[in-house]
């Protein structure tokens, strides 16, 4: 298991997700980041725009998957 935070993400925040590959992380980011524009955080609400427009395109944004994908694979284990 490893861990990486909202901020590493890019997100505003230090919330800690934890995960056995990098897609349980940009999983829990992503919910992470619904929940904060349900609850209305505006801190948020750019890195959550960011989000929605990866799932929707996700050959154009290849680049950041990968870079977090790499990322995730250099921490160190929990």
């Amino acid at each position: 298991m490893k861990t990486m935070t909202c901020r590493q993400l890019g997100g505003p925040c230090d919330l800690a997700h934890h995960g056995e590959t990098h897609d349980d992380v940009i999983n829990a980011q992503d919910q992470h980041l619904k929940q904060a524009e349900k609850d209305g955080d505006e801190a948020h609400l750019p890195a959550r725009k960011e989000m929605k427009g990866r799932w929707r395109h996700p050959k154009k944004s290849l680049g950041w998957y990968n870079d977090m994908k790499k990322a995730f694979a250099e921490l160190p284990e929990d």
